[in-house]
């Protein structure tokens, strides 16, 4: 009995502590509104550099752009939240549309196709999710081999060739616009899709679960929450909405290669850091990623227009990346200190590292400007 009541009340400290309840002021030291300041600069900028940057249609076009991205970040948040990673979601993506294009070019109807699509990413996630929660292979070294073994079945599905034909109907969940707005739907759906994800983690007991074990797993497990079930379910819905995405970006595009979203796996891990979450688990919120994710998108739609090259525009956001996860702990470090020499140590730190960046991003802008001249 005392045993059982121990583990009881150690059980109710931790959901009571993830996450911690902040003052009035804390929440505007918040990593969320350093985002927002970065999308408001952003899109000031970007209007003084560019007439066509506020153009309707234009920001209608590049924000469907990155939806797929934003639809696999959504569980992802989860997984990393938990101290955990999934790198095979791009992978599981282009797995899922090849089987849904291979069963539509043998005159399967679309929708039948595009559920057993979803069947088989899902069971891509569930494949993760047994191996990391059940047999406690590392999830890095899961993820890794996955990534590798769904995209090799994409190519066997199609090898070398595309589905092509899809009927309008089905193209509409990639191309389509609510209610004949300019607000494309795929942008609409991933709206709903944000609230219900951001619920689920920041006012339902499961989301206090993840929290709780990111940032100590064995507690969480002693205190008797079911950590394995709630990692076998996290990589399950990230396999669901990996193929859920492959679906929307084969509808964007009206085709699938099995290349399809090749690479996306990291862009959408960017987002989710970026975002405010911690690599190593414990920490963040759905709306930082959400933030994250717009930032990113419009940083990259504004110097398109620009016409900056794809290695400044990872340089830029690479930077940006790390600097997320390097100033809030020099901040920190500077509060919780009143040491003069450790603050100015902290403060050059990140002053070298953003020096080192703004280098290399001047060195790429040259050097493309001295080959634009050459040529």
């Amino acid at each position: 009995m005392k045993e059982q009541g121990a583990i009881g009340s150690k059980s109710s400290a931790l959901l009571s502590e993830f996450p911690p309840r902040r003052s009035f002021l804390a929440n505007f030291q918040r990593w969320e509104w350093m985002l927002v300041a970065l999308i408001i600069l952003d899109i000031l900028f970007n209007m003084s550099r560019s007439p066509h940057f506020l153009d309707a249609r234009n920001l209608s076009r590049t924000s469907s752009d990155f939806m797929e991205i934003g639809l696999m970040m959504l569980p992802m948040v989860f997984i990393i939240i938990t101290g955990n990673i999934d790198l095979s979601v791009a992978s599981n993506m282009g797995m899922s549309a090849s089987f849904m294009g291979l069963l539509h070019n043998q005159g399967v109807n679309i929708w039948v196709a595009a559920l057993a699509g979803l069947l088989l990413g899902t069971l891509g996630g569930m494949l993760n999710g047994y191996l990391v929660a059940r047999v406690k292979l590392p999830a890095l070294v899961v993820t890794l081999g996955t990534y590798a073994f769904y995209r090799g079945i994409a190519y066997g599905f199609l090898g070398d060739q595309a589905a092509r034909g899809y009927p309008e109907a089905f193209k509409y969940l990639g191309q389509g616009k609510v209610f004949g707005t300019l607000v494309p739907f795929s942008v609409a759906l991933f709206i709903v899709l944000a609230i219900l994800f951001g619920l689920v983690l920041h006012r339902t007991t499961f989301g206090r679960y993840l929290y709780a074990i990111g940032n100590n797993e064995n507690a969480t497990l002693y205190s008797g929450i079911p950590v394995a079930r709630i990692k076998f379910i996290i990589y399950t819905l990230s396999g669901f909405m990996a193929a859920f995405a492959g679906l929307i970006l084969a509808a964007r595009f009206g085709s699938t290669r099995p290349d399809i979203g090749t690479g996306l796996e990291l862009a959408v891990i960017t987002a989710v850091v970026l975002g405010g979450v911690d690599i190593n688990g414990g920490k963040g919120t759905m709306l930082g990623a959400v933030l994250s994710l717009f930032l990113i998108g419009l940083m990259r739609f504004g110097m398109g227009l620009l016409n900056i090259q794809g290695q400044v525009q990872g340089i830029v956001i690479g930077s940006l990346l790390i600097l997320s996860i390097l100033l809030p702990g020099v901040a920190q470090q500077i509060s919780s200190t009143r040491n003069f020499q450790f603050q100015s140590r902290a403060v050059l730190t990140a002053l070298g590292v953003l020096a080192v960046f703004v280098a290399f991003f001047l060195f790429f802008f040259w050097s493309r400007a001295a080959v634009i001249a050459g040529g």
